[in-house]
Order: C-alpha cells, then structure tokens, then sequence
C-alpha cells in the first residue's frame, strides 16, 4: 500500500508561483506514473499533468502547458507540481495520484480510473 501526502498548497495573487509537492510513503514506489489532478467546486476532477517515474517524460493539459512543469526525485519517492503565472481560473484542491505498478505498463495515465492511490488534496487558491 501507498500514501500519498500533498503540501504546498495556499493563497497567491495572479501571476505568481506555487510549487506542491508529493510524497509517497509505505514503500518504494515503483508504478508507472504520477498524476496530477484538480477539482474546483461544482466541476469535475480534471486532468492536469503526469510524469513518467522510469524516464521523466510528462504531459500536461493545454490550459497549463507552459505554465505549470512537473519533475520526480525518485531517491525519496517524491514528485512535484511547480506552478507559475497562476491563474485565478486555476483555483481548485489539486489532487496527487499515483498507479500500483500492476498491469500493463501504458502511457499516457490522464484519467483519474488510470490511478490506484491518492492524496488527500491541497487547495491552491489564485486572487486576481
């Protein structure tokens, strides 16, 4: 079994930088990738990037390339989300996610039913 632990989350004006963090605890983690995801209220938990754990390589939503870069450290089985030009439209409880290494290795994992564990959110909040 994996937990998951997210911090990093909190208030910040338009244009500024948030980084979460994500860590896995348990066991080494050893799944395919990590995922991020966010939910606003009265919306559905959207996809917002995942990172590859072997090779590094990560894919975001079009609305946060180039904004938000997702990087790993995988010597403490911990991945992070480093947000920049936020926007207030990016206000939600970010969600981290992780798969259990079972099954078929497949890219990219961009649905939350791709996951197997995951954090107990952290709320980023974006004033204009």
């Amino acid at each position: 079994q994996v937990q998951l632990v997210e911090s990093g989350g909190g208030l910040v004006q338009a244009g500024g930088s948030l980084r979460l963090s994500c860590a896995a605890s348990g066991r080494t983690y050893s799944g395919y990738a990590m995922g991020w995801f966010r939910q606003a209220p009265g919306k559905e938990r959207e996809f917002v990037g995942t990172i590859s754990w072997s090779d590094g390589k990560t894919l975001y939503r079009d609305s946060v390339e180039g904004r938000f870069t997702i990087s790993r450290d995988n010597a403490k089985n911990t991945n992070y989300l480093q947000m920049n030009s936020l926007k207030p439209e990016d206000t939600a409880v970010y969600y981290c996610a992780a798969d259990s290494g079972m099954g078929r290795s497949r890219w990219p994992r961009i649905r939350p039913v791709d996951y197997d564990y995951w954090g107990q959110g952290t709320q980023v909040t974006v004033s204009s």
